[in-house]
Protein backbone atom coordinates (compact mmCIF):
# COMPACT_ATOMS: atom_id res chain seq x y z
CA UNK A 1 0.00 0.00 0.00
CA UNK A 2 1.75 3.89 -0.42
CA UNK A 3 2.01 6.22 1.89
CA UNK A 4 -0.59 8.50 1.94
CA UNK A 5 0.04 12.08 0.86
CA UNK A 6 -0.98 13.39 4.29
CA UNK A 7 2.59 11.35 5.26
CA UNK A 8 4.95 12.52 2.34
CA UNK A 9 7.56 15.18 3.52
CA UNK A 10 6.80 19.08 2.27
CA UNK A 11 9.21 21.83 1.81
CA UNK A 12 8.65 25.26 2.48
CA UNK A 13 11.98 26.93 1.33
CA UNK A 14 15.05 25.31 3.47
CA UNK A 15 12.88 23.76 6.30
CA UNK A 16 11.16 19.99 5.08
CA UNK A 17 8.35 18.66 7.74
CA UNK A 18 8.43 14.84 7.99
CA UNK A 19 4.85 15.01 7.07
CA UNK A 20 1.58 17.44 6.23
CA UNK A 21 0.48 17.28 9.41
CA UNK A 22 0.37 20.46 11.91
CA UNK A 23 -0.48 21.39 15.34
CA UNK A 24 -2.18 24.44 14.99
CA UNK A 25 -1.64 27.49 17.67
CA UNK A 26 -3.74 26.56 20.58
CA UNK A 27 -3.66 29.39 23.69
CA UNK A 28 -3.27 27.58 27.17
CA UNK A 29 -3.60 31.03 28.84
CA UNK A 30 -1.01 29.93 31.82
CA UNK A 31 1.99 32.02 31.91
CA UNK A 32 3.05 34.61 34.05
CA UNK A 33 3.71 37.64 32.71
CA UNK A 34 4.40 36.35 29.12
CA UNK A 35 6.62 33.43 30.44
CA UNK A 36 6.06 29.93 29.82
CA UNK A 37 6.43 27.31 32.26
CA UNK A 38 6.47 23.47 32.48
CA UNK A 39 3.21 23.07 30.78
CA UNK A 40 3.91 24.63 28.10
CA UNK A 41 7.22 22.61 27.49
CA UNK A 42 5.61 19.16 27.79
CA UNK A 43 2.35 20.51 25.81
CA UNK A 44 4.63 21.35 22.97
CA UNK A 45 6.60 18.03 23.51
CA UNK A 46 4.39 15.36 23.45
CA UNK A 47 2.69 16.85 20.09
CA UNK A 48 6.38 16.63 18.26
CA UNK A 49 7.11 13.35 19.66
CA UNK A 50 3.61 12.29 18.98
CA UNK A 51 4.43 12.46 15.38
CA UNK A 52 3.32 16.15 13.88
CA UNK A 53 5.67 17.77 11.31
CA UNK A 54 4.87 20.95 12.33
CA UNK A 55 4.48 21.74 16.31
CA UNK A 56 3.64 25.15 16.44
CA UNK A 57 3.44 27.33 19.55
CA UNK A 58 0.32 29.07 20.62
CA UNK A 59 -0.37 32.66 19.98
CA UNK A 60 2.81 34.08 21.41
CA UNK A 61 2.54 37.98 21.33
CA UNK A 62 4.97 40.81 20.86
CA UNK A 63 3.91 43.55 23.66
CA UNK A 64 2.41 43.30 27.00
CA UNK A 65 -0.02 44.90 26.00
CA UNK A 66 -1.10 42.98 23.19
CA UNK A 67 -1.70 39.48 25.21
CA UNK A 68 -5.04 38.38 25.13
CA UNK A 69 -5.18 37.33 28.23
CA UNK A 70 -2.81 38.13 31.77
CA UNK A 71 -1.86 34.31 31.27
CA UNK A 72 -1.19 34.32 27.22
CA UNK A 73 2.55 33.42 26.01
CA UNK A 74 5.03 36.50 25.09
CA UNK A 75 8.24 37.40 23.22
CA UNK A 76 9.16 40.78 24.44
CA UNK A 77 11.95 39.95 26.53
CA UNK A 78 15.29 38.11 26.95
CA UNK A 79 13.48 36.07 30.02
CA UNK A 80 10.73 34.99 27.05
CA UNK A 81 13.29 34.40 24.49
CA UNK A 82 16.17 32.22 26.79
CA UNK A 83 12.32 29.97 27.40
CA UNK A 84 11.11 29.65 23.79
CA UNK A 85 14.65 28.64 22.65
CA UNK A 86 14.12 25.66 25.20
CA UNK A 87 10.53 25.18 23.53
CA UNK A 88 12.29 25.41 19.78
CA UNK A 89 15.08 22.47 21.09
CA UNK A 90 12.79 20.24 22.29
CA UNK A 91 10.30 20.32 19.24
CA UNK A 92 13.47 19.33 17.24
CA UNK A 93 14.43 17.11 19.03
CA UNK A 94 11.42 15.26 18.75
CA UNK A 95 11.52 15.22 14.84
CA UNK A 96 9.09 17.94 14.32
CA UNK A 97 9.70 21.22 12.78
CA UNK A 98 9.37 24.01 15.09
CA UNK A 99 6.91 26.97 14.63
CA UNK A 100 5.87 30.08 16.17
CA UNK A 101 3.21 32.14 15.73
CA UNK A 102 3.64 35.59 16.34
CA UNK A 103 0.71 37.44 17.56
CA UNK A 104 -1.16 40.87 18.97
CA UNK A 105 -4.49 41.11 20.30
CA UNK A 106 -5.79 44.49 19.48
CA UNK A 107 -9.20 45.12 20.21
CA UNK A 108 -9.62 41.96 22.05
CA UNK A 109 -7.14 42.30 24.84
CA UNK A 110 -7.80 42.93 28.64
CA UNK A 111 -9.76 39.54 29.13
CA UNK A 112 -9.94 36.59 31.26
CA UNK A 113 -9.08 32.88 29.82
CA UNK A 114 -11.50 31.21 29.24
CA UNK A 115 -11.70 29.17 31.36
CA UNK A 116 -12.14 31.62 34.41
CA UNK A 117 -15.20 32.96 32.48
CA UNK A 118 -13.46 34.69 29.07
CA UNK A 119 -14.83 38.16 29.84
CA UNK A 120 -13.23 41.14 29.56
CA UNK A 121 -11.25 42.93 32.41
CA UNK A 122 -12.35 46.85 32.56
CA UNK A 123 -9.32 49.35 33.14
CA UNK A 124 -10.98 49.34 37.15
CA UNK A 125 -9.37 46.33 37.79
CA UNK A 126 -5.52 45.46 38.32
CA UNK A 127 -4.88 43.08 35.82
CA UNK A 128 -6.74 44.91 33.08
CA UNK A 129 -5.20 47.36 30.64
CA UNK A 130 -6.21 49.42 27.90
CA UNK A 131 -6.81 47.75 24.63
CA UNK A 132 -5.73 49.38 20.98
CA UNK A 133 -7.21 49.05 17.37
CA UNK A 134 -7.57 50.61 13.69
CA UNK A 135 -10.64 52.35 15.37
CA UNK A 136 -12.30 53.39 18.41
CA UNK A 137 -15.15 50.54 18.25
CA UNK A 138 -15.38 47.65 21.24
CA UNK A 139 -15.41 44.25 20.04
CA UNK A 140 -18.16 44.11 22.13
CA UNK A 141 -20.47 45.08 25.21
CA UNK A 142 -18.60 45.64 28.03
CA UNK A 143 -15.29 45.38 26.09
CA UNK A 144 -13.21 48.61 26.51
CA UNK A 145 -13.04 50.76 23.37
CA UNK A 146 -9.74 50.47 22.01
CA UNK A 147 -7.43 53.92 21.37
CA UNK A 148 -7.14 54.25 17.86
CA UNK A 149 -3.55 54.06 16.70
CA UNK A 150 -2.10 56.90 15.18
CA UNK A 151 0.70 56.48 12.74
CA UNK A 152 3.19 56.77 15.01
CA UNK A 153 1.43 53.99 16.76
CA UNK A 154 1.30 51.41 13.73
CA UNK A 155 4.71 51.73 13.61
CA UNK A 156 5.70 51.02 17.06
CA UNK A 157 3.56 47.53 16.66
CA UNK A 158 5.09 46.64 13.50
CA UNK A 159 8.82 47.17 15.04
CA UNK A 160 7.70 44.85 17.96
CA UNK A 161 6.47 42.21 15.38
CA UNK A 162 10.44 42.33 13.87
CA UNK A 163 11.73 42.70 17.26
CA UNK A 164 10.03 39.44 17.61
CA UNK A 165 11.13 37.53 15.18
CA UNK A 166 14.31 38.32 15.49
CA UNK A 167 13.87 36.95 19.01
CA UNK A 168 12.24 33.80 17.23
CA UNK A 169 15.73 33.76 15.09
CA UNK A 170 17.77 33.85 17.88
CA UNK A 171 15.94 31.05 19.97
CA UNK A 172 15.62 28.76 16.88
CA UNK A 173 12.32 28.16 15.92
CA UNK A 174 12.16 28.16 11.62
CA UNK A 175 8.58 29.12 10.61
CA UNK A 176 6.70 31.88 11.60
CA UNK A 177 3.02 32.40 11.42
CA UNK A 178 1.48 36.16 11.82
CA UNK A 179 -1.68 36.07 12.93
CA UNK A 180 -4.23 38.06 11.18
CA UNK A 181 -7.14 36.24 11.71
CA UNK A 182 -10.01 36.11 14.47
CA UNK A 183 -10.75 39.39 15.45
CA UNK A 184 -7.10 40.49 16.61
CA UNK A 185 -4.83 43.19 15.58
CA UNK A 186 -3.99 41.87 11.77
CA UNK A 187 -7.29 40.88 11.18
CA UNK A 188 -9.25 44.22 12.96
CA UNK A 189 -7.31 46.35 10.35
CA UNK A 190 -8.33 44.34 7.39
CA UNK A 191 -12.14 43.80 8.22
CA UNK A 192 -14.55 46.60 7.35
CA UNK A 193 -16.52 45.82 10.58
CA UNK A 194 -13.83 46.79 13.05
CA UNK A 195 -11.43 48.95 10.63
CA UNK A 196 -13.98 52.63 9.92
CA UNK A 197 -10.34 54.97 9.62
CA UNK A 198 -10.27 56.87 6.12
CA UNK A 199 -6.62 57.83 6.20
CA UNK A 200 -3.67 55.21 4.44
CA UNK A 201 -4.58 52.28 6.69
CA UNK A 202 -8.34 52.52 6.11
CA UNK A 203 -10.87 52.40 2.90
CA UNK A 204 -10.36 49.89 0.37
CA UNK A 205 -8.96 46.56 0.54
CA UNK A 206 -5.12 47.82 -0.40
CA UNK A 207 -5.60 49.94 2.75
CA UNK A 208 -6.84 48.04 5.17
CA UNK A 209 -3.84 45.58 4.02
CA UNK A 210 -1.41 48.13 4.77
CA UNK A 211 -0.70 47.15 8.23
CA UNK A 212 -0.59 43.11 7.50
CA UNK A 213 2.08 44.43 4.29
CA UNK A 214 4.25 46.58 6.56
CA UNK A 215 4.13 43.84 9.25
CA UNK A 216 5.41 41.50 6.73
CA UNK A 217 8.02 43.67 5.48
CA UNK A 218 9.74 44.37 9.07
CA UNK A 219 9.52 41.01 10.01
CA UNK A 220 11.51 39.66 6.84
CA UNK A 221 13.78 42.14 7.03
CA UNK A 222 14.99 39.98 10.48
CA UNK A 223 13.05 36.19 9.36
CA UNK A 224 15.97 34.77 6.91
CA UNK A 225 15.11 34.46 3.49
CA UNK A 226 15.38 30.50 3.39
CA UNK A 227 12.87 30.67 6.12
CA UNK A 228 9.04 30.49 5.59
CA UNK A 229 6.70 32.72 6.78
CA UNK A 230 2.79 31.43 7.28
CA UNK A 231 -0.01 34.28 7.83
CA UNK A 232 -3.61 32.80 9.24
CA UNK A 233 -6.25 34.64 8.02
CA UNK A 234 -10.10 35.09 8.75
CA UNK A 235 -11.27 33.92 5.28
CA UNK A 236 -14.66 35.41 5.21
CA UNK A 237 -16.13 37.30 8.27
CA UNK A 238 -19.57 35.80 8.13
CA UNK A 239 -21.14 39.45 8.31
CA UNK A 240 -22.75 41.19 6.08
CA UNK A 241 -20.05 44.06 4.87
CA UNK A 242 -17.42 42.01 6.30
CA UNK A 243 -14.44 40.05 4.80
CA UNK A 244 -15.97 37.67 1.48
CA UNK A 245 -13.39 35.20 0.09
CA UNK A 246 -12.88 36.70 -3.19
CA UNK A 247 -11.21 39.39 -0.82
CA UNK A 248 -9.08 37.03 1.16
CA UNK A 249 -8.24 35.15 -2.09
CA UNK A 250 -7.24 39.09 -4.01
CA UNK A 251 -4.90 39.53 -0.65
CA UNK A 252 -3.45 36.27 -0.97
CA UNK A 253 -2.69 37.07 -4.76
CA UNK A 254 -1.25 39.83 -3.58
CA UNK A 255 0.75 38.32 -0.79
CA UNK A 256 2.20 35.54 -3.55
CA UNK A 257 3.34 38.88 -5.85
CA UNK A 258 5.61 39.86 -2.52
CA UNK A 259 7.55 36.49 -2.78
CA UNK A 260 7.68 36.96 0.71
CA UNK A 261 4.80 34.81 2.10
CA UNK A 262 4.96 31.08 1.84
CA UNK A 263 1.79 29.78 2.93
CA UNK A 264 -2.02 31.02 3.92
CA UNK A 265 -3.66 29.26 7.11
CA UNK A 266 -7.15 29.24 6.02
CA UNK A 267 -9.53 30.12 9.24
CA UNK A 268 -12.73 32.63 9.65
CA UNK A 269 -15.11 34.70 11.77
CA UNK A 270 -14.21 36.58 14.91
CA UNK A 271 -14.54 39.83 13.38
CA UNK A 272 -17.06 40.40 16.29
CA UNK A 273 -18.55 39.57 19.72
CA UNK A 274 -21.90 39.56 18.43
CA UNK A 275 -22.79 39.55 14.58
CA UNK A 276 -21.30 36.38 12.59
CA UNK A 277 -23.81 33.52 11.61
CA UNK A 278 -22.24 30.39 10.79
CA UNK A 279 -24.53 28.36 8.13
CA UNK A 280 -22.94 25.39 9.33
CA UNK A 281 -20.41 24.08 12.00
CA UNK A 282 -19.06 20.68 10.45
CA UNK A 283 -16.70 18.85 10.25
CA UNK A 284 -13.89 20.42 7.35
CA UNK A 285 -16.37 23.83 6.98
CA UNK A 286 -13.32 25.90 6.36
CA UNK A 287 -11.43 23.16 4.00
CA UNK A 288 -12.93 25.72 0.74
CA UNK A 289 -11.28 28.29 1.81
CA UNK A 290 -8.15 26.60 2.09
CA UNK A 291 -8.86 25.03 -1.77
CA UNK A 292 -9.76 28.52 -2.96
CA UNK A 293 -6.85 30.10 -2.18
CA UNK A 294 -4.37 27.03 -3.10
CA UNK A 295 -6.16 26.92 -6.73
CA UNK A 296 -7.45 30.80 -7.05
CA UNK A 297 -4.89 32.58 -5.46
CA UNK A 298 -1.26 29.75 -6.53
CA UNK A 299 -0.52 30.18 -2.83
CA UNK A 300 0.01 27.11 -0.53
CA UNK A 301 -2.64 27.04 2.00
CA UNK A 302 -3.29 25.19 5.70
CA UNK A 303 -6.86 23.44 6.51
CA UNK A 304 -7.92 24.10 10.06
CA UNK A 305 -11.16 23.63 11.70
CA UNK A 306 -13.33 20.50 12.97
CA UNK A 307 -10.78 17.96 11.13
CA UNK A 308 -10.77 15.05 13.65
CA UNK A 309 -10.60 11.94 11.60
CA UNK A 310 -7.59 10.62 10.09
CA UNK A 311 -9.39 9.58 6.97
CA UNK A 312 -10.70 13.20 6.45
CA UNK A 313 -7.54 14.71 6.68
CA UNK A 314 -6.00 12.22 4.15
CA UNK A 315 -8.89 13.31 2.04
CA UNK A 316 -7.93 17.02 2.17
CA UNK A 317 -4.24 16.35 1.00
CA UNK A 318 -4.50 13.47 -1.86
CA UNK A 319 -7.12 15.18 -3.68
CA UNK A 320 -4.83 19.00 -3.67
CA UNK A 321 -7.34 20.85 -1.28
CA UNK A 322 -4.83 22.42 0.91
CA UNK A 323 -0.83 21.68 1.19
CA UNK A 324 -1.22 20.79 5.44
CA UNK A 325 -3.87 20.42 7.69
CA UNK A 326 -3.34 22.07 11.22
CA UNK A 327 -5.03 19.86 13.85
CA UNK A 328 -6.18 21.68 16.85
CA UNK A 329 -8.92 19.92 19.25
CA UNK A 330 -8.41 16.61 18.42
CA UNK A 331 -4.88 16.77 19.00
CA UNK A 332 -5.31 18.43 22.02
CA UNK A 333 -7.06 15.62 22.82
CA UNK A 334 -4.46 13.35 21.59
CA UNK A 335 -1.02 14.53 21.36
CA UNK A 336 -0.34 10.99 19.13
CA UNK A 337 -2.88 11.78 17.14
CA UNK A 338 -0.10 11.78 14.06
CA UNK A 339 1.35 8.56 14.97
CA UNK A 340 -2.32 7.12 15.59
CA UNK A 341 -3.11 8.27 11.90
CA UNK A 342 -0.24 6.73 10.28
CA UNK A 343 -1.33 3.22 11.96
CA UNK A 344 -4.66 3.61 10.62
CA UNK A 345 -3.62 4.58 7.37
CA UNK A 346 -0.98 2.36 7.05
CA UNK A 347 2.22 4.46 6.52
CA UNK A 348 5.24 3.55 8.56
CA UNK A 349 4.65 4.43 12.12
CA UNK A 350 7.93 6.65 13.39
CA UNK A 351 8.19 5.76 17.37
CA UNK A 352 10.68 7.82 18.80
CA UNK A 353 14.12 5.80 20.46
CA UNK A 354 12.64 5.94 24.08
CA UNK A 355 9.05 4.52 23.21
CA UNK A 356 9.90 1.26 20.89
CA UNK A 357 7.65 -1.23 23.22
CA UNK A 358 4.64 1.40 23.12
CA UNK A 359 1.61 0.17 21.35
CA UNK A 360 -0.21 2.79 18.92
CA UNK A 361 -3.68 1.44 18.61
Amino acid sequence: MPTPKLFEPIAFRSVTARNRIALAPLCQYCATEGLGDDWHIQHLGARAMGGAGIVMTEATHVSAVGRITPGCLGLYTDAHEAFLTRVAKLITSGGAVPAIQLAHAGRKASTSAPYHGGKPIPLSEPQGWQPVGPSAIAFGDGYTVPTELTPAGIAEIVGQFAAAAARARRAGFKIIELHGAHGYLGHSFLSPISNRRTDAYGNDLTGRSRFLFEMIEAVRGEWPDDLPLFVRLSSVDWMEGGIQLADTVELARRLKATGKVDLIDCSSGGAAAVGPKIPSLHPGYQVPFAEAVKHQAGLASGAVGLITAPEHAAEIIANNRADIVLIGRAMLADPAWALRAAKHLGAPVDLMPQYQRATIT
